[in-house]
């Protein structure tokens, strides 16, 4: 028997005031393209698909010349709006397709399920093909009413390398590897990338990302602020970008350039400083902490606010506390409100961070240290005079015809050593003391100048009551332990004291990286620079200034001063145990959480310096066994990083910078890697939505940790 053939169903251009809407349209919820975006399609484009319609029959069975509409809804109401926009004429026909055998609503259900979405590479492919023939990625994104960012990302996906879109294509790829994969424009290096990583147990997005930019430098490292990317692009400079996630700003692939541009600007920067007519000056990209130690740093005079400026200071200040003393009721305003007075915070310390004005002999002796400072800014400290480069001493006439240096750095005896120890004490010198000088006959008129011998033992009786009598003077002793101190932190002239009292700063032969960018350099840095400015620059005036200050800022000052003499450093070379009990007594007694003070584990700091079964028991004792099994199978270089992110707020340390008796951060974390403050979020490929690697891997695995 022979088959029976399909007829199709008629198709007839039927006016639109002749449609109704049916109510059969099993499309109930709005989602997709919106109406007016699809009006729009068809007002530039036409019709594309004719509507199924179904006659409305009366009471008899008979047509009424009205057509019912299950299959096009959206095109229906579409239409619509074009005839209330006058667009288009009410009785405009509109091809479509007449059915009237089975159910309305079986039409409408087998119209939508029976559509294939595009496949994304398709919409990529599509989106290149409309580049080349000449339309421009605004022109595309109007056309189908996406944002312009949008075409730039599919045109990016359409430009990766063949045999990645066709990996792609033959779901080999995921598109989020996929998406990796535009960071570069060189399909080389993608393809070697992916050949690489087929290979791999692992080929996560972010893995992609790292090795196509390896060797670059990101946008956001400070010698890429310093110079700007626009700068860098101006030179020649490529930057690979990310349009698929946030990245900073992208990375700059040519580091020789970047680092010659830095160079260049650092140059022309310390040519104006050199204007200015210091001694010397020192460029450098940074330099090392403590590099200023041991050179006295000039105080300089603030510049004064000029008229102008001290208007706007005082208008700031005075709405500064009218908002502060305010108080919206409106959320909207609340936010108003804090976002003037960030503004004004801001406003205010540029106007009170002056520039100094340096007296000219003290410029011509002193340098200047110019440097990029850790935000990519211009670092100019000035004002720094070496030991070598100190005015000279005029020396004092003493009693017999003989001088003596008047250098407060002079630590010899006699005459000289006993001055400061009667300042010290309160009493003025009302004449020099006199010396021994060429022999005398016993004849000869008027007074002649004491023995040597005779001078140290008169010297030595004072210095013993001296000694006796600070002893029952604590403010005194306290006065004088503080005068020493500052001597030696901020004048480099210990001899100006006659106590003596040596504090060795100890210097960092061994620096970690960054370390004058960590939270202590900076506080340190910046409270120096504060007790600087109160200090006279002459050690001759540091006592009364001394005697002028309150209690409290002797304390807050003898505190900073002794800070400067602690050495907890490890040092293989000088074993020393009880140093390094009382380093962790001082550490209890100040209550010093690393972790508080901004230590953390990351891949440079320890992470990657470590073997794996190191990165594996932090993670573990931070978020939990089960977490670390998650990382246990990945190469140490990736197991860094993602520790790293692991590890990041959990407060972890590693057990040299714990206080003492401290329990591990996260010790009692649960199945899930729980922590207090709240939990783990992992990757996909770590929480087994991903692959599993298999069974065989095992020994692999263990052979890695063992590594």
């Amino acid at each position: 028997m022979a088959t029976p053939k399909i007829v199709l169903n008629t198709s007839r251009d039927i006016p639109f005031n002749k449609l109704v809407l049916s109510q059969a349209n099993v499309r109930k919820v709005k989602a997709g393209v919106s109406i007016e975006e699809l009006a729009e399609d068809i007002a530039r484009r036409t019709l594309l698909h004719s509507l199924a319609v179904r006659p409305v029959l009366d009471a008899g069975g008979t047509e009424t010349g009205v057509f019912e509409v299950p299959v096009g809804g959206r095109r229906f109401r579409a239409l619509e709006l074009l005839v209330k926009q006058k667009r288009m004429t009410k009785t405009q026909p509109v091809p479509c397709v007449v059915r009237t055998a089975g159910l309305a609503e079986e039409d409408s259900l087998a119209e939508n399920v029976q559509r294939a979405p595009l496949h994304p590479l398709d919409q990529f492919r599509a989106f290149q093909t409309l580049r080349e023939a000449g339309l421009g990625e605004e022109e595309i994104a109007a056309r189908f009413f996406v944002a312009p960012s949008v075409v730039k990302q599919r045109l990016k996906l359409a430009a990766v390398a063949p045999a990645l879109l066709d990996a792609y294509a033959e779901e080999r790829m995921t598109l989020d590897q996929l998406m990796a994969f535009t960071v570069t424009d060189d399909r080389a290096r993608q393809e070697q990338v992916w050949e690489a990583l087929s290979r791999a147990y692992s080929r996560e997005p972010y893995q992609i990302r790292r090795l196509l930019t390896e060797g670059a430098v990101r946008a956001s490292d400070k010698r890429a602020l310093f110079v700007s990317v626009d700068a860098y692009e101006m030179a020649g400079g490529a930057v690979m970008r990310d349009l698929f996630q946030h990245d900073d700003g992208g990375w700059l692939q040519d580091p020789a350039l970047l680092d010659r541009l830095v160079a260049e600007k650092l140059e022309m920067e310390a040519a104006t400083v050199r204007a200015e007519g210091w001694k010397w000056v020192e460029v450098a990209l940074g330099f090392p902490y403590g590099h200023s130690r041991g050179l006295r740093r000039l105080a300089g005079e603030p510049v004064p606010l000029t008229e102008a400026e001290q208007a706007t200071y005082d208008a700031l200040h005075a709405e500064y506390e009218r908002l502060e003393a305010s108080e919206p009721a409106e959320a909207e305003e609340l936010d108003r409100v804090a976002r003037r007075l960030a503004e004004i915070d801001v406003e205010l310390r540029a106007l009170e961070e002056r520039p100094l004005v340096f007296e000219t002999a003290e410029v011509a002796r002193a340098g200047v240290f110019v440097s990029v400072d850790v935000e990519g800014g211009l670092q100019v400290d000035r004002g720094y005079v070496r030991p070598e480069d100190e005015a000279p001493v005029e020396p004092v006439a003493l009693a017999g015809g003989e001088e003596t240096s008047a250098d407060p750095t002079n630590d010899g005896g006699g005459a000289v050593a006993a001055q400061p120890a009667a300042i010290a004490g309160g009493a003025s010198v009302s004449a020099p003391v006199p010396v021994a000088g060429a022999a005398t006959s016993e004849d000869d008129e008027g007074l002649r100048p004491l023995p040597e011998r005779l001078l140290i033992e008169l010297s030595v009786h004072r210095t013993l009551a001296l000694r006796d009598a600070l002893a029952n003077d604590p403010d005194t002793a306290f006065l004088a332990a503080l005068h020493a101190l500052c001597l030696r932190t901020f004048t480099q002239r210990p001899g100006a004291s006659c106590l003596e009292l040596e504090l060795k700063s100890a210097g960092f032969g061994v620096q970690p990286p960054d370390l004058a960018a960590s939270a202590a350099a900076r506080a340190i840095d910046a409270r120096q620079r504060a007790w600087s400015t109160q200090l006279p620059d002459e050690p001759a005036a540091l006592w009364e200034t001394l005697v002028g200050f309150d209690g409290d800022s002797r304390a807050a000052l003898f505190a900073h001063c002794i800070s400067f003499g602690v050495n907890a450093v490890h040092e293989p070379w000088n074993r020393a145990p009880q140093r390094a009990a009382h380093a962790d007594l001082l550490a209890g007694a100040v209550g010093l959480d690393m972790a508080a003070a901004g230590w953390t584990a990351t891949v440079d700091s320890y992470l990657g310096r470590v073997p794996k079964a190191r990165i594996l028991e932090a993670v573990r004792e931070a978020r939990g066994p089960e977490t670390a099994q998650l990382i246990d199978h990945l190469r140490k270089p990736d197991m860094a990083k993602e520790a790293e992110r692991l590890l990041a707020g959990s407060g972890w340390l590693p057990e040299t910078l714990r206080r003492p008796l401290e329990p591990v951060a996260g010790g009692d974390a649960g199945a899930e890697g729980e922590v207090e403050g709240g939990d783990v979020s992992l990757p996909a490929f770590l929480t087994g939505s991903g692959e599993v690697p298999d069974a065989g891997d095992d020994a692999d695995r263990t052979e890695a940790v063992a590594a």
